[in-house]
């Protein structure tokens, strides 16, 4: 009989809301609502799967949290599996360590919170020995390996490993518990179940090694579908790994071609054509876009004049397609390229020119527009500061976006209506 479990990782239950571009009601309500949606699908799967036991490899919770209304929540899933006979393995992450509800909750003695100190749990499934080996973080941080202090595999047995862990890295994540796949290969499990990074990885061979990435996205920095890993142990001691989707909400860039556009109605025609052509791809029941509109038009002044007005029709246009939000529009298009003329040039065209070419060039320029960057970035709340980069590199290139978006911003906003520029 085989041993069979969901893995997941990255709750992160109840967090608030990171993004400034919610300013629909219903969409915040939606998307602060999702994590929650997304880990009573995940019940629901282990339910209906009839599954062993629910692996939980860090960052169920967000942070310093101190609801109770979130420990009731989290209580009453746990007791349904619990009620079915479901086994709970769960360790803590850098974000569990800062929660005090993870000190307070009382949770069904069918959960194992692994402590912070190394621990081995020996059980028998059908024909098989199976030990699950946990480590949690007892503080937010872990700068060293936490690999050395795993306890050895039990020969004959199937060794599954829980570890919350960022490996080598990866961007916008800071070094936790560093550690190479190559050494987590080297320790005889047969499965390592990983936690931390927000993105799904995979590496097969003769012991498994899955980040199975967060399952419910939080901004468009977590675009992308979201999964969980239904694992299947079989008596033979292989491994099968299956990703099953858990989004509530997927968000996503979608890039709109508006070149072709000889009208207004022709953007709005090829914008709800593009989205409804991720929306027809997308399982998740709700797509958030982000649209980023690209191309040579003439209408690329107007564009940017009349976002707001653009943001709206295609909205409405939109309204009957069911579960599809506009989070924001990005305006990447340029008027077309026409040959020089010998005649009078348009006293905006130049003007754009010199912002484009000089002006914003200017060491003076980006470095006064890097301190009022800095200014509104260190007067959010933590949650919210991601606008503009999780690191330098990100701030950079943040800054140069806003400083070419600016000079076209500005042509447009002094075009005037029925007069855009050559």
């Amino acid at each position: 009989m085989p041993f069979r479990f969901v893995h997941t990782a990255d709750i992160h239950l109840d967090s608030p809301l990171r993004s400034l571009a919610m300013r629909n009601s219903e969409l915040a309500t939606l998307i602060g609502d999702s994590t929650r949606r997304a880990f009573m699908a995940i019940i629901d799967l282990c339910l209906e799967e009839a599954v062993d036991a629910l692996v939980v490899a860090g960052d169920l919770y967000d942070g310093d949290q101190t609801s109770m209304k979130t420990a009731r929540f989290l209580a009453t899933q746990m007791e349904r599996l619990h009620e079915a006979g479901i086994s709970v393995y769960k360790i803590r992450g850098n974000h569990d360590a800062l929660s005090k509800i993870t000190q307070e909750l009382v949770l069904p003695p069918s959960l194992k919170l692994f402590g912070s100190r190394a621990e081995a749990v020996e059980f028998r499934k059908g024909g098989l020995d199976v030990v699950m080996h946990g480590l949690s973080f007892a503080k937010p941080h872990a700068p060293e390996s936490l690999l050395p202090k795993y306890r050895p595999a039990v020969q004959g047995a199937v060794n599954i490993g829980i570890m919350h862990t960022s490996l080598a890295g990866g961007h916008g994540h800071d070094l936790y518990a560093p550690c190479t796949v190559t050494e987590l290969q080297g320790c005889g499990f047969d499965y390592w179940a990983l936690g931390h990074i927000h993105a799904r990885s995979e590496h097969r061979g003769d012991c498994a090694i899955v980040m199975p990435g967060m399952p419910q996205g939080r901004d468009i920095n977590e675009a992308g579908p979201k999964t969980v890993s239904l694992v299947t142990v079989r008596d033979d001691r292989s491994v099968t790994i299956e990703e099953r989707a858990t989004s509530i909400a997927q968000f996503e860039r979608i890039p709109v071609d508006v070149s072709d556009a000889e009208s207004w109605a022709d953007v709005v025609d090829a914008i709800e054509r593009d989205i409804l052509a991720v929306r027809g791809r997308t399982a998740a029941p709700h797509l958030v876009a982000r649209l980023m509109l690209g191309g040579r038009t003439a209408h690329a002044w107007r564009l940017r004049r009349d976002r707001d007005l653009l943001l709206e029709e295609s909205e409405h246009r939109l309204g009957n397609s069911g579960g599809v939000w506009i989070e924001k529009i990005e305006i990447a298009a340029n008027a077309p390229r026409e040959p020089a003329s010998s005649g009078t040039a348009d006293p905006i065209d130049e003007l754009g020119t010199l912002i484009g070419d000089e002006i914003l060039h200017q060491h003076g320029v980006r470095e006064s527009i890097r301190a009022l960057v800095m200014e509104v970035r260190d007067d959010l709340p933590p949650e919210a500061r991601r606008f503009c980069g999780d690191d330098e590199t990100a701030f950079e290139s943040f800054l140069d976006t806003l400083l070419s978006e600016s000079g076209h911003e500005i042509v447009a906003r002094l075009a005037q209506d029925g007069a855009s520029p050559r």
